[in-house]
């Protein structure tokens, strides 16, 4: 596999191993605690959802094509509690992560270097990707954050548990070495 391609599968990797941790922080809950927020100023993990699968459409609908900051995208309403139910929810993350999955599954190493554009600035394929690759990793961190402080306690870890590094690392360091990219375990034991 050439450094191109191997990119992109490293990448579509991640973009998964994110999806994953989030959707793995928000089964923790009960529904009504993904809309919880402890002040005005404090979003809930239902309106980051939102904002993360508004993001996600405006910027991978015609990727190659298209500015990433479509017109009919309303970024402030995002940031706004629209949902109606825990389903409309998840149907929103769900659009968001199939919409980026659809515009990145196809590309190939020929695609890196093509410039798109976001809000009119110039971008490599590489620059929009590791830009998403920065946004969303980062507001499922506050997820999962914010998910920990509202379950308090039976918190099952989404990854080393604490006092548990040696452990880990004596399992990993037990296994021949290889090249692997770090998701293919933590996707398994997320799973």
């Amino acid at each position: 596999m050439n450094a191109g391609n191997a990119y992109l599968d490293s990448a579509r990797k991640q973009f998964l191993y994110y999806k994953t941790l989030g959707e793995k922080a928000m089964r923790q809950l009960e529904p009504e605690q993904l809309f919880y927020t402890p002040n005005d100023d404090t979003n809930s993990i239902a309106v980051i959802v939102q904002h993360v699968a508004g993001n996600m459409v405006s910027r991978w609908t015609d990727f190659l094509t298209s500015d990433g900051e479509k017109e009919w995208r309303n970024r402030d309403a995002e940031f706004v509690d629209a949902y109606e139910s825990v389903e409309a929810l998840w149907q929103d993350w769900e659009k968001g992560w199939s919409c980026l999955f659809a515009a990145i599954d196809p590309l190939t190493d020929t695609d890196l270097d093509t410039v798109i554009y976001i809000r009119n600035e110039g971008h490599t394929v590489v620059e929009a990707i590791n830009r998403q690759l920065a946004h969303y990793p980062y507001h499922i961190g506050q997820m999962v954050f914010f998910a920990k402080m509202i379950k308090r306690s039976g918190w099952d870890s989404l990854s080393i548990p604490k006092n548990k590094s040696i452990d880990y690392n004596a399992g990993k360091f037990s296994k021949e070495r290889t090249i692997r990219n770090f998701t293919d375990d933590e996707l398994e034991k997320l799973s």
